[in-house]
């Protein structure tokens, strides 16, 4: 007799499936909940792939690409289709690699074999066939040796190199058409799901495939070329070919064979030679520039980069000023409320923007200025006698979320501002087809330094993440763009420092925890790199901003 096997829907709706019956079977029966076709399933706080039976009885709920979870397999189910379709266009000596992040895409390049717009116009012809067929991504269990074996003799020495570093006897390798690809996440079910995306040619052999966002889950919106952020993500990439380190498994080869040390000195001066330019080019327009502005996403270093941007200028005789955006909060019972009527610490209105600009006025005019204080305990701004008068050559630095934002330094002359966008842009990837995603170098930072500093555990960061981007993609996002300068303070080593701090706070998350599956995600990410001890790690780096020990308190 066939047995039968309760699932509970959300914990709610219960139903009971035959053993056996696959999770894309259980999904049919919950399809009008979603808007988005479903990509992967959640059994038990586990993350599952539509492929996969049930057993026992279990509580399932789904995911399509307006979430999170659903959005990364989406991104990641269009890579592999990516790959499989440039094959088949280009022939099997073309290599794709897909860099890093870029407007709500991707940024990929094609090596080997030269394309332009009707090349890749065809390629992008050959992806839509691919879905329309709504093909099976077969998964498939084989030994590590195997897989090891099967990439050297198609030359991917970048999947050899990196399954080198993994201690699993067996791996998950994914198969669409007759292609073979080796993925550290999951995958979609099909590729009938995967139907909305663009690709845009920038320029050689390099093109941006966009696809909907979380944010904008609808459609796939017109690709918008950042020039500034996507130069500095190129220039670090190059870099980081110029070292021979372009993946996971090549930084592993660094620390194995102890120079870890030496690449840690290295990419430390590279940190500072972006400051060291935007120092000089300051100092260069210092009779124009009075208000250096720095902002950036969460977790992005900008602490750290305004107070060694302000010794780099004091080094060239310029004498700086700091102010903080945050003694200028309005008292706590005058802070607006968000939807949820909680206090909105992160909305613009949540600062008295009229008194930071009649002060600011003041301090450019050369008055003496007495500064608020702002008391978190008490909610409310202080004066204790803290006077501030500056000359006419001295520079005024303000870091903070809003500081691209004009409304904040409306009184101020745009050619008087000097903005500066922060954040790290991580080059350094898993392998060619698994990239690290920036927000996840910035997360991993975020969950250390909650924990060191704010007694926070890693669920509790995680818990928060969904709240911190959103007001990313409203406070920063939108003027990264009117920056003068983009500075990149990722570091190609951290990954193997963030993996000794973070790796067992994220185990200490609790399998019924609904971030849970999220934790696991960032664990196996990291499973990929070695450690690195944190010996010679300069005081002023970064990096110290997050792990501890930093000069700058």
């Amino acid at each position: 007799m066939d047995r039968m096997v309760k699932v509970s829907f959300r914990g709610k709706e219960t139903k009971e499936f035959l053993e056996e019956t696959t999770l894309l079977e259980v999904s049919h029966n919950y399809e009008k909940h979603y808007n988005y076709p479903i990509l992967v399933a959640k059994v038990d706080n586990d993350i599952a792939e539509l492929s996969d039976k049930i057993f026992k009885k279990c509580t399932v709920d789904f995911y399509d690409r307006s979430s999170t979870v659903g959005n990364t397999i989406y991104g990641r189910s269009l890579q592999f289709i990516l790959i499989v379709a440039a094959k088949k266009v280009l022939g099997n000596e073309a290599e794709i690699v897909i860099e890093h992040s870029m407007d709500k895409g991707f940024y990929c390049e094609i090596h080997n074999v030269d394309i332009d717009k009707p090349i890749l116009k065809k390629i992008e012809t050959k992806m839509h066939e691919i879905v329309k067929q709504d093909l099976v991504f077969n998964k498939v269990s084989v030994s590590r040796f195997d897989a090891i074996n099967y990439f050297k003799k198609r030359n991917q020495i970048d999947k050899v190199k990196v399954l080198k570093y993994i201690s699993n006897s067996y791996v998950n390798l994914y198969r669409l058409e007759d292609i073979y690809d080796y993925f550290y996440g999951e995958i979609a079910y099909s590729t009938g799901p995967i139907d909305d995306f663009k690709l845009t040619y920038i320029k050689g052999n390099g093109f941006v495939v966009s696809y909907p966002s979380v944010y904008n889950p609808e459609c796939t919106l017109d690709y918008v070329h950042r020039a500034k952020l996507f130069d500095k993500f190129l220039d670090y990439t190059r870099w980081g070919q110029m070292l021979g380190i372009n993946n996971a498994a090549d930084l592993n080869d660094v620390i194995t064979t102890g120079k870890s040390g030496e690449l840690i000195r290295i990419s430390e001066c590279y940190a500072n030679s972006q400051l060291l330019e935007v120092s000089n080019e300051i100092v260069e327009n210092k009779n124009t520039i009075k208000v250096v502005l720095i902002a950036g996403p969460t977790s992005s270093g900008k602490t750290t980069t305004s107070r060694k941007l302000e010794t780099f200028l004091q080094a060239k005789g310029v004498k700086t000023h700091q102010i903080s955006i945050d003694d200028y909060f309005l008292d706590r019972d005058k802070t607006p409320k968000n939807k949820d009527g909680n206090y909105d610490f992160e909305s613009l209105k949540a600062i008295d923007v009229n008194l930071f600009n009649k002060d600011l006025t003041k301090l450019l005019n050369g008055e003496k200025v007495l500064m608020p204080q702002f008391n978190f305990v008490s909610g409310k701004r202080e004066y204790k006698k803290k006077w501030l008068q500056i000359k006419s050559d001295d520079i005024i630095i303000i870091e903070g979320l809003h500081a691209l934002n004009d409304d904040l330094t409306m009184v101020i002359e745009r050619n008087q501002k000097y903005k500066i966008y922060v954040s790290p842009l991580t080059q350094l990837n898993v392998d060619n087809h698994n990239r690290v995603h920036t927000s996840d170098t910035r997360r991993l930072r975020r969950i250390v330094r909650d924990n060191k500093y704010r007694g926070y555990n890693a669920s509790d960061t995680l818990h928060m993440w969904k709240e911190i981007r959103e007001s990313e993609e409203k406070n920063i996002f939108p003027f990264q763009d009117d920056a003068d300068v983009v500075i990149n303070t990722a570091l190609i080593y951290e990954l193997g420092v963030l993996k000794t701090f973070a790796e067992p706070l994220l185990f200490s998350v609790d399998e019924n925890d609904e971030v849970y599956p999220e934790a696991i995600r960032l664990i196996n990410l990291l499973r990929n790199f070695l450690p690195i001890p944190t010996d010679d790690i300069p005081q002023d780096s970064v990096l110290r901003e997050f792990i501890g020990n930093s000069c700058f308190k």
